[in-house]
């Protein structure tokens, strides 16, 4: 006999449907499952039949053939558990026609336990926004309830296999496998950090009020204790809240990643991803046989810190450039391509040198010239290309040190930061630009009008420090921000030699302190 059910699959973030096939025949006793599945789905055949079984009905003993269509894209994740399950019932005869009828109308989503229980898996929501317009009702766990209730579409959750049969052949009632709303838990607060309690470096709280407010890359160098990693977590704090569309895009990336947790309905706070300098390539940009999201995806819309960033590999490094100048990844492997989005700002910080004493006027540096040129070299000159702002950061004075508190709070910084942001809406309304540092050379050109004797200011810079054309973009960019931080309608010749003075590394390479 034949059986047809449907259930979803992924492709990068957007889910697809899939029509699982089940076919029974005479033969020697197999079950063979064709279709591009990969490592997770094939083992599922172990997890099925003990799951049959021990639902209290029997499994055929007959050849037994799945396919998985569309056959051409690849097949990976548990999800296949139930409907694979599903298909044998109703293909064997297990299941009455009325069942059979009622499956058709299901896209079944699930893990099962050898014992037949429905675990969660990873990626229901995007499966389940990608075949929302599909007519059905979905199947899924009850760990991925919140999920469910997030994507919109009409669900119920069985707790076992044999739950779901009894409800299909209409002997337990719609109650039994369906919950009721459940409001999602709150994210805890973060522990609170102000910008305030970071003495001295007025310069550097700049920059990132500068950065938070257009979207734009920093590279912070100093002396070891500086205080570039308390400013850097402070960062996130200062940041406009999500939008509706941004907060969907970032949970369907944890979903796809199963970082959600059974409790987790959408994300609301914008992410802040830290990895240690000995990550390896695939694991910040992507990759894998089977390619998963990297940190670059799991800081989307969100900020990613690299701290001790002359300690990562220079071809670590190198792998961030295509994010940074697109906004997302493209990964490619032998049967498929896949492209995540990776719209983050890029705050990285580093010592001058290996030993960190470069510049300090108090310990001398121990570093020889070929160590301090081999750690800078790290950073190539494309890389640093793609970072909007620099700023060296002094050791702090006692004077700074003893204040009972520095400058702005993050909540007076946030504000300033909304309003430009929301300045920024404005302007780019209709158009898929959502910040400054994003704008297109079209954007740019319509938006940042230089002012008279602006045009004698960055002839001078790029003759002086070698300025590229991406630069000169950048720095346009930059100044449109300050531009809107202070609520003027148009760039000022103040606002571009500002943005010069964070461009250090254009004039001498990575700067002594």
């Amino acid at each position: 006999m034949l059986a047809s059910v449907r259930t979803c699959a992924l492709k990068g973030i957007d889910g697809f449907e899939v029509t699982t096939e089940v076919d029974i025949s005479s033969g020697m006793p197999t079950l063979s499952v064709v279709g591009l599945p990969d490592a997770e789905v094939k083992e599922s055949k172990e997890r099925v039949i003990a799951a049959i079984r021990n639902s209290g009905f029997d499994f055929p003993l007959k050849r037994i053939t799945v396919n998985l269509s569309p056959a051409e894209l690849r097949k990976s994740g548990t999800q296949f558990d139930l409907p694979i399950a599903a298909g044998i019932l109703a293909a064997s005869g297990a299941l009455s026609e009325t069942a059979v009828k009622k499956l058709k109308d299901l896209i079944l989503l699930g893990e099962l336990a050898l014992d037949g229980t429905l675990r969660p898996c990873a990626g229901v929501l995007p499966m389940l926004i990608g075949v929302k317009n599909s007519q059905g009702t979905a199947v899924i766990a009850p760990d991925n309830f919140l999920e469910g209730q997030t994507a919109g579409l009409p669900f119920i959750t069985p707790r076992t296999l044999r739950d779901l049969a009894g409800w299909l052949e209409g002997k337990l009632p719609q109650e039994s496998v369906q919950m009721a709303y459940v409001p999602p838990q709150e994210e805890e607060p973060a522990a609170v950090l102000d910008f305030c309690d970071v003495k001295g470096q007025a310069v550097a709280k700049r920059a990132l009020e500068i950065a938070a407010a257009g979207g734009h890359n920093v590279l912070m160098i100093g002396l070891p204790g500086t205080g570039k990693s308390m400013l850097a977590k402070r960062f996130a704090g200062i940041l406009p809240p999500l939008t509706e569309e941004e907060s969907l895009e970032i949970t369907k990336i944890y979903s796809v990643c199963n970082l959600l947790g059974k409790m987790k309905g959408r994300l609301h706070t914008r992410p802040f991803r830290d990895p240690h300098h000995t990550i390896s390539e695939a694991a910040l940009i992507g990759g894998g046989s089977n390619p998963r999201p990297g940190e670059v995806s799991l800081a989307h819309n969100g900020v990613l810190f690299l701290d001790e960033f002359a300690e990562f590999s220079r071809a670590t490094l190198e792998v961030l450039r295509q994010p940074l100048e697109n906004g997302q990844v493209t990964i490619s492997r032998a049967k498929e391509t896949v492209t995540y989005p990776a719209r983050f700002t890029l705050i990285a910080a580093m010592n001058p040198c290996p030993c960190g004493n470069l510049g300090n006027p108090h310990k001398p540096c121990t570093c020889t010239p070929m160590q301090i040129r081999r750690y800078q070299a790290k950073i190539s000159g494309p890389l640093l290309d793609r970072i909007d702002l620099t700023v060296n950061l002094n050791p702090v004075a006692y004077g700074d040190w003893n204040k009972a508190s520095e400058g702005d709070s993050s909540a007076q910084i946030a504000a300033r930061v909304l309003a430009a942001r929301k300045r920024q809406q404005a302007r780019f309304k209709g158009t898929a630009t959502t910040a400054n540092a994003f704008m297109t050379p079209k954007q740019i050109k319509q938006f940042c009008p230089l002012p008279a004797g602006a045009d004698a200011i960055l002839e001078a810079a790029m003759r002086k420090f070698g300025l590229s054309a991406r630069s000169l973009d950048k720095v346009l960019k930059t100044a449109r921000t300050i531009a809107d931080l202070e609520g003027k309608d148009h760039i000022e010749n103040a606002h571009l030699i500002e943005v010069l003075q964070y461009r250090p590394l254009d004039r001498k390479g990575v700067p002594d302190v």
